[in-house]
């Protein structure tokens, strides 16, 4: 990277950890010096002074000249994206995403074909916003070949690199990424040329695969506060293009603020639930169509059912029922999704102690099996199932108190076909 660097940063601890160390080494080994480059979120964040996460690196090297020295300096490679030129290096468990310089040959608004290059600005040239095309070395020298982003990272601006409709015509996914990044980064009103251009080509994201949508999305959810991107998507008419239906934002408004106010904690699944109807078909539907795991889709129907009901009003024996049916996982969801139903003046006390409940106190395992069954007399069968579910509705009645001794006479007193 011709001439010297914009700025200097005090070099972290993450550069020069032994495994990262390790992995620049053994590409400025093969390629000389300045041949590698952390890019990207490391590099933002480390200017933000936020936390560092994923290590991505920019190298000059080839995919196949990156794996001869990573592997000639004994590190585990893998070929992750060998067309797109990445390479993903593994030192004592960590992975370094290793990608070579290149640029856009061919794009359709979904994926790219690239050729490689040495040219540090070419690479800077096909990225997404300004903050992102940071490049830094070990020496904690930040390029900034594109100009303006390390100004963008420290005022909050997410502006696409260049002109903006290019960029997301390269990738349509790059419309849920600028308003995922102003949740995250921005502190500033959205760039006015950059919304415009996501109003505009926003039908492109039907192109785009569901699970590359809902994963940005999820990002999104997750920002500390992503109510008033989600508000500029609603108004672009970019949150219609991604969820289906009359997607209200009252309760997810509530949600975030309780998160934020009282929990301490934001959740991106459950605020993706608190834009939906709280209806489990409608939820499962959505889920599949979005092309969410089997865990969330699971986590997201048994959040958004209406029934048990559950209200501020509802008793520790009653509630104690309904974790034991539910499980206290999806008993918490459906408490915060209740409680984000509720005026914002509600008072949180029996919101918090019914999610105290969940969080303190264990289910107890019902302890009657079918040999107990079959000691009473029940032959195996629809008969014996019937009567260890009556036993077992018995026992969360007496809100789990009897013990096995009086389960078996309980039991017993049935009388066997």
């Amino acid at each position: 990277m011709p001439g010297e660097p914009a700025e200097r940063l005090a070099i972290a601890d993450w550069m020069t950890a032994p495994a990262t160390l390790a992995v620049m080494a053994a590409l400025e080994a093969a390629g000389g010096e300045g041949a590698a480059r952390f890019v990207g979120g490391c590099v933002r964040n480390m200017i933000l002074g936020k936390a560092i996460d994923d290590i991505d690196i920019a190298t000059q090297l080839e995919p196949p000249q990156t794996m001869r020295a990573l592997e000639a300096a004994g590190l585990r490679c893998v070929p992750t994206g060998l067309e797109h030129g990445t390479v993903t290096a593994i030192v004592d468990g960590k992975p370094f995403e290793v990608t070579t310089l290149r640029r856009d040959v061919a794009t359709d608004g979904r994926r790219a074909v690239v050729a490689f290059t040495r040219d540090w600005a070419e690479d800077a040239q096909r990225r997404d916003f300004r903050l992102n095309a940071l490049y830094l070395d070990l020496l904690g020298g930040v390029y900034d070949p594109v100009g303006q982003g390390l100004a963008d990272a420290r005022a909050g601006r997410i502006i696409f690199v260049g002109d903006p409709q290019q960029r997301i015509r390269e990738d349509y996914l790059r419309i849920l990424r600028f308003f995922r990044f102003q949740a995250w980064y921005g502190r500033t009103t959205a760039d006015p040329e950059g919304l415009e251009a996501c109003a505009e080509l926003k039908a492109g994201l039907s192109q785009l695969s569901a699970e590359r949508v809902s994963k940005e999305l999820l990002k999104l959810l997750a920002a500390d506060d992503p109510r008033e991107s989600l508000g500029m998507m609603r108004q672009t008419g970019v949150l219609d293009a991604v969820l289906l239906g009359n997607v209200g934002l009252d309760q997810l408004d509530r949600l975030v603020e309780i998160e934020r106010d009282i929990l301490g904690a934001a959740d991106g699944e459950l605020r993706l639930a608190a834009l939906w109807p709280q209806d489990a078909a409608a939820a499962a539907r959505e889920s599949d169509r979005l092309r969410l795991s089997k865990a969330q889709r699971e986590r997201l129907a048994a959040a958004v059912s209406p029934e048990p009901r559950i209200a501020a009003d509802l008793a520790t024996i009653p509630a104690r029922r309904i974790v034991y049916r539910l499980g206290a996982a999806a008993f918490s969801d459906r408490v915060k999704l209740a409680w984000a139903a509720q005026p914002s003046d509600a008072s949180p006390e029996p919101w918090l102690a019914l999610l105290a409940e969940a969080r303190t106190w264990s289910p107890p395992r019902f302890p009657l099996t079918g040999a107990d069954a079959a000691g009473a007399g029940f032959a195996a069968g629809p008969a014996m199932g019937a009567a260890l579910r009556a036993a077992e509705a018995w026992w969360i009645e007496q809100d789990f108190q009897p013990d096995r001794v009086a389960l078996i006479g309980r039991l017993s007193s049935q009388t066997p076909p």
